[in-house]
């Protein structure tokens, strides 16, 4: 079906547009990545369901499309984590880097993947390097004990062009839901995902558990996928789409608070996560919670 009868039905407005079916949303995707659509029909794509927003259902079918073109990684020996890494820093140092030698230092193989999606902010794939760990250049399996960076367009060129077009249009698209997701890994894996506002909770509970997915989801840092150092965010476990884990978590602000460094840049980023890992600062609570509830659900696999 071509791509103008989906924008009648989403293109209505918040109260006007229809829902798509798992079914029509994986054909809509899979028109956008493969190039069938001019530039002027991905806009509208992009602006209608940025105001309609997407359902379960939806999210399912993108999901359907997108690992079908993946640039899968394979196996590992151990579970492998993924952590998608697509916010950065605004305000805060952000400490997707630290989660993932956290979980290496468990033994586990843990995958780290993201773009850059806007200019002003600090993201995890420039801490890594100044942590040594480069990004990849080609798919290659993931040892246990070791973290890589695949950037978004080694998994999947088509994504990256389409999450690049919120630089064109300044608004976010299903693909900055989808990369949160979504599982580039095959075997054993557990997805950390995060969401920025409660009501996505909701939403991606319901998809997580349509797809049968492994997950652990959590409130992050500024939409990453790692644990706010100075709260105690609620988490929920998901096993093949069942919740067999759910921490309530403490609301409000921790009454003992780590000392973050107050520069965010990807320097000063690694200076405290090499403090952290030796043991000359101490690992936020919550973050140490985080890796221990991943370590769990890794065991379920």
């Amino acid at each position: 079906m071509g791509i103008s009868h989906y924008l009648k039905e989403i293109g209505r407005g918040k109260d006007g547009a229809r829902p798509l079916t798992q079914a029509q949303a994986a054909d809509l995707l899979g028109q956008v990545l493969d190039g069938a659509v001019s530039d002027l029909e991905v806009g509208a794509f992009c602006i209608a369901m940025r105001v309609k927003g997407e359902t379960p259902e939806e999210m399912a079918g993108f999901l359907d499309t997108i690992h079908q073109r993946l640039n899968l990684l394979p196996a590992s020996d151990s579970a492998t984590v993924v952590l998608p890494s697509y916010n950065g820093a605004r305000k805060l140092p952000v400490l997707t880097p630290l989660l993932a030698l956290l979980l290496a230092r468990e033994g586990l193989s843990v995958l780290v993947h993201g773009t850059p999606t806007e200019s002003k902010r600090v993201f995890a794939s420039e801490v890594l390097q100044a942590l040594d760990v480069p990004a990849l250049s080609a798919i290659k399996t993931i040892a246990p004990g070791e973290v890589a960076f695949a950037p978004t367009e080694l998994l999947s060129p088509a994504l990256k062009r389409l999450l690049d077009v919120r630089r064109l249009l300044g608004l976010r698209n299903p693909a900055h839901s989808l990369v949160k997701l979504m599982n580039p890994v095959r075997g054993k894996s557990l997805l950390v995902s995060s969401y920025t506002h409660p009501e996505y909770a909701l939403s991606m509970a319901a998809t997580f558990e349509r797809v049968q997915a492994n997950v652990l989801l959590l409130r992050g840092t500024e939409g990453e996928a790692v644990a706010d150092a100075r709260r105690a965010p609620q988490m929920q476990g998901f096993i093949q789409g069942r919740r067999v884990l759910h921490d309530e978590g403490v609301k409000g602000t921790l009454p003992s608070v780590p000392d973050l460094p107050k520069d965010i840049d990807a320097a000063s980023t690694a200076a405290y996560i090499r403090a952290v890992l030796d043991g000359s600062s101490p690992l936020p609570a919550s973050i140490s919670q985080q890796v221990a509830h991943i370590v769990h659900l890794t065991r379920q696999l």
